[in-house]
């Protein structure tokens, strides 16, 4: 019976330290006041919680007064003894800001810039740039432009801007060496056709000889039309032209010998060339060929 009286003695003993204890640290701001406290009235009251604001103060020592929400719109972000919570920030779209965190009793609304807008400061939001256009940055954009920093543009002399230069330059040779391959190519042409002419025509030239003799020949290779082109290139008159048209209406090669003895007449010794190189000039480069095979023969 004795043992168990020390028993119930130990046990009783062991809860009155534990609640001297505690009572210890009430006094020194412990868990009773998890937030902290402040003085009223020669007393220690705890402090209201973050979100909250202080309606009534504490009537014991170390106890909470009466603490209340934080009203719509309004906030409080730390522990306070404060009567009345802080009003949200508003986000100016004079400012192109608009709200990233809308607010609660506890935290500020926090604001950002809108869209395609910057600003560099660090710290609270209060005014944001518009970002610069891409036009700006003709070699190339280096860093696009983000809430905290404007467009960066590329250097003027950046690795892009020397890759495109020398791509440009690469084309710009190539197009120069293919014009001249092709204008070297036309003129070795024009040049292969000139010599092939100029052959030609020294081919078609005509030895001095008496084309009197072979006139006959002549008109029948000649046609009227023909020689009427020759005679009007030489200025024989038109009314010459028709008085042998008038003398044989019905005999073309005779018309044809009676003006090409005209022009005979007119050109002297140098009719055999003149006449061929007429006709080769109007594009009768068979007859030409044909007179000049005329006048290499004897005449009949």
């Amino acid at each position: 019976m004795a043992a168990a009286s020390s028993e119930v003695l130990a046990l009783c003993a062991l809860l009155c330290a534990l609640v001297a204890d505690s009572s210890a640290e009430g006094r020194n701001g412990g868990p009773l006041c998890v937030d902290g406290t402040y003085e009223h009235g020669g007393r220690l009251c705890c402090l209201c919680s973050a979100g909250q604001h202080l309606k009534e103060h504490c009537t014991a020592n170390l106890q909470y007064g009466v603490c209340e929400h934080c009203p719509p719109q309004t906030y409080s972000i730390q522990p306070n003894n404060l009567k009345s919570c802080e009003p949200c920030s508003s986000c100016s779209p004079n400012a192109n800001l608009e709200v990233k965190e809308a607010c609660t009793p506890a935290r500020d609304t926090k604001c950002g810039c809108k869209t395609d807008h910057y600003c560099k400061s660090q710290g609270t939001v209060e005014k944001c740039r518009k970002c610069s256009p891409c036009e700006v940055c003709p070699e190339g954009i280096k860093v696009a432009c983000t809430a905290n920093n404007n467009t960066v543009c590329e250097d003027k002399m950046g690795g892009g801007t020397i890759a495109g230069i020398i791509i440009f330059l690469v084309l710009l040779l190539c197009a120069i060496g293919l014009v001249l391959f092709l204008y070297y190519r036309t003129k070795n042409r024009k040049k292969k056709q000139n010599n092939g002419s100029e052959a030609e025509m020294e081919a078609l030239k005509a030895q001095d000889v008496d084309l009197l003799r072979h006139l006959p020949g002549i008109a029948k290779i000649v046609e009227w039309d023909d020689m009427k082109e020759v005679a009007t290139r030489s200025k024989i008159q038109d009314l010459v032209i028709k008085s042998c048209e008038q003398e044989h209406p019905n005999d073309s090669q005779e018309k044809t010998l009676h003006l090409l003895k005209i022009w005979e007449e007119r050109q002297g010794k140098e009719a055999s060339k003149m006449l061929v190189k007429i006709l080769e000039e109007n594009k009768k480069r068979g007859k030409a060929e044909k007179i000049i095979e005329q006048l290499s023969k004897p005449p009949a």
